[in-house]
């Protein structure tokens, strides 16, 4: 069973723990300690990222051209604020244990990303844009050291991403990616590289079909380096994002938490550069916000 549970780790390697951690406890295998607990209970629904609510964000400068674009309106630059609430909701749960033997186990997950304009009272208190995010994911055990590190766990998946809205907003690519995860003690450090699979190209700007942004890679990269260190109670966590390209444009998020009751957790995220959504994909955004987390999760 402890196997099996090892691979409740998230498919992007998203490494996490609930309580306290000493300096000698791996944060991978806290995460499989406290899935383990749960493990039976047949209504829980296990974390796949971090599930969080950040009430305040402010972002130094909102990306406005698409619903200028869409409006016509040159004074359509003034209704989105700077001030928004941001949340996470993130799951996962398994749909094939031990597909090769004893290991590759795989699962499906969602991911729903939501920027809300909750403080915007001239425009109704919109919600600006909701990204969905479904994956499948192979999920594989393994034990090998490479420079000082386990390398706790490698995996394969797919994933699909969009916005949900059609027209010049309408915003989606789709993936195939790979994923390893290494740990020692406090430290762990995770890899993500993708290939995006390629879609046809839109006959006339204003086609519904057709990829309805040639250029995300541009923004978005092909792969990601996230790292996660735990020191007493603390949780720090850093993702960098880029393609090593010309035009390189590339993004890093830094979080930080601490515990204030059960599993609940004080959560701050500042992020920098492209790609913090899929409207935004193309603008560069530098947002803070401070909210709470259930659990911490890389």
């Amino acid at each position: 069973m402890k196997q099996w549970l090892q691979i409740f780790l998230t498919a992007g390697l998203f490494i996490g723990v609930n309580q306290h951690v000493l300096a000698e406890d791996s944060l991978v295998d806290q995460r499989v300690e406290d899935e383990l607990k749960t493990a039976d209970q047949r209504f829980v629904i296990t974390p796949h990222k971090v599930n969080y609510i950040l009430p305040y964000t402010y972002n130094d400068s909102p990306n406005v051209d698409p619903y200028i674009t869409l409006s016509k309106d040159e004074n359509a630059e003034e209704v989105i604020d700077n001030a928004e609430a941001k949340f996470q909701i993130s799951f996962k749960f398994p749909l094939w244990y031990n597909v090769f033997g004893d290991n590759g186990h795989l699962y499906f997950a969602y991911t729903n990303q939501s920027y809300w304009q909750v403080y915007n009272k001239e425009i109704s208190s919109p919600f600006r844009e909701t990204n969905h995010e479904p994956e499948m994911f192979m999920l594989f055990n393994n034990d090998w050291e490479v420079a000082g590190l386990r390398n706790s766990f490698w995996g394969v998946g797919a994933v699909h991403q969009s916005n949900g809205k059609s027209g010049s907003l309408s915003r989606s690519w789709n993936r195939l990616y790979g994923t390893m995860v290494f740990d020692r003690g406090p430290f762990a450090l995770g890899l993500k590289a993708w290939w995006r699979i390629p879609e046809d190209e839109k006959e006339t700007p204003d086609s519904p079909e057709g990829d309805d942004n040639p250029d995300i890679e541009d923004y978005m990269g092909n792969f990601e380096v996230t790292a996660a260190y735990g020191l007493d109670e603390h949780m720090f966590t850093l993702m960098a994002r880029n393609n090593l390209q010309n035009p390189n444009k590339g993004s890093i998020e830094f979080t930080w938490s601490y515990p204030i009751l059960g599993n609940l957790r004080l959560y701050t995220q500042y992020f920098n550069g492209y790609g913090e959504s899929m409207i935004d994909y193309n603008h560069h955004n530098q947002r803070i916000g401070i909210g709470v987390s259930i659990g911490d999760i890389l």
